[in-house]
């Protein structure tokens, strides 16, 4: 099985603050990193690193920040095929984060919303059983177009639908995996936790992973119990990129295996986001291979 992500690629740059400001306050900060970040990027390159064959289709401007991301996806194991687009700005985050390791983060989706559909699946090279791999940076034509694209040619889909749109609760007959936190279920479904994920596998989602902080995570899947894995202990530094690491592990470890999601894949997760909030900034708090090598083992 080959992990196809189709996304957003950015230039993250985190200034560590000591409060989150408030409207119309200036607030001194610190720059702390500038590293690769978006959604699709995130995710592509922890799957690549827990040794999953993984391509990224993500599209970029023709600016100084198209270079940074082609520089910083380079030494990864992952397949980058980025799409220039002429007369566009590259994506880019500022990411405020608090010594308590809390983050806001403002995000711009230029290159990623302009990505066409055809676009896209020109640089598909699937097989059937593959993973396809979306989040919400997209335009909705793009991505209902690929979701339906793939139940055409028979993959696997993971949707993690953030940042959220309206449309988003039409797709889930779309969906074999999907993967939400608190907030994303709660405005998606207008309801919570347990309940949330019942309506979600009633509209047709095969496995739903709900996220939930330090409460840990919850896996549902069609025909089974509802099961909740607890977090993982540790010091949070900073937040972000760790539910894209979740994702990512929790995906790459099944497919390694050759198993539907299951309550191991997600220990392999919440392990592997706890070292991710451990340290600062985004690729380069993402575990190594090494790393998640030794997750993967357990």
């Amino acid at each position: 099985m080959r992990a196809h992500v189709i996304g957003n690629v950015a230039v993250d740059e985190t200034i560590s603050v000591s409060t989150m400001p408030e409207a119309g306050a200036s607030i001194l900060g610190r720059e702390e990193t500038r590293d690769l970040g978006g959604k699709g990027a995130n995710q592509a390159v922890v799957m690549a690193r827990a040794g999953l064959p993984t391509a990224l289709v993500a599209a970029v401007g023709e600016d100084f920040r198209a270079q940074t991301i082609r520089d910083q996806l380079a030494p990864e194991p992952v397949e980058a095929k980025l799409v220039a687009l002429a007369g566009r700005s590259s994506d880019f985050s500022i990411i405020f984060t608090t010594p308590d390791g809390e983050n806001a983060i403002v995000t711009t989706t230029e290159s990623a919303g302009s990505l066409t559909l055809e676009e896209a699946i020109a640089a598909l090279d699937t097989a059937a059983g593959d993973l396809l791999v979306l989040q919400g940076n997209l335009s909705e034509a793009t991505t209902r177009g690929l979701l339906q694209e793939a139940r055409r040619r028979a993959l696997v889909t993971a949707f993690n639908p953030s940042p959220l749109q309206p449309y988003f609760v039409d797709l889930w007959p779309l969906v074999d995996i999907a993967f939400l936190n608190r907030g994303e279920t709660q405005s998606l479904t207008g309801l919570s936790d347990r309940t949330a994920t019942e309506r979600l596998l009633q509209s047709g989602v095969r496995h739903v992973v709900l996220t939930l902080g330090g409460d840990g995570a919850m896996l549902a899947s069609q025909g089974r119990e509802i099961a909740t894995i607890p977090a993982v202990a540790t010091n949070v530094i900073d937040t972000t990129g760790a539910g894209d690491t979740f994702m990512a592990v929790a995906l790459a470890s099944a497919a390694l295996r050759g198993v539907e999601l299951d309550t191991r894949a997600i220990g392999h997760a919440a392990a592997a986001s706890a070292l991710t909030v451990s340290r600062r900034g985004t690729r380069s708090a993402f575990p190594t291979a090494d790393e998640l090598r030794a997750i993967l083992t357990r």
